[in-house]
């Protein structure tokens, strides 16, 4: 946990709901990381941004 900033996805809850839409598991596999990297970025700067 960091204060101020995210820093990753409960991985066991995108898994679980993944597999309640049907999302192969081999796709969640290869897609979840990359997805994850890229939302965490993305949110960290928007919260930059707000509180800059």
């Amino acid at each position: 946990m960091l204060p101020g900033a995210v820093i990753g996805w409960d991985m066991s809850a995108a898994l679980a709901l993944g597999d309640a839409l049907g999302v192969p598991p081999l796709a969640m596999a290869e897609l979840l990381p990359v997805i994850e990297a890229v939302m965490v970025s993305k949110l960290n700067e928007q919260m930059d941004h707000s509180h800059g």
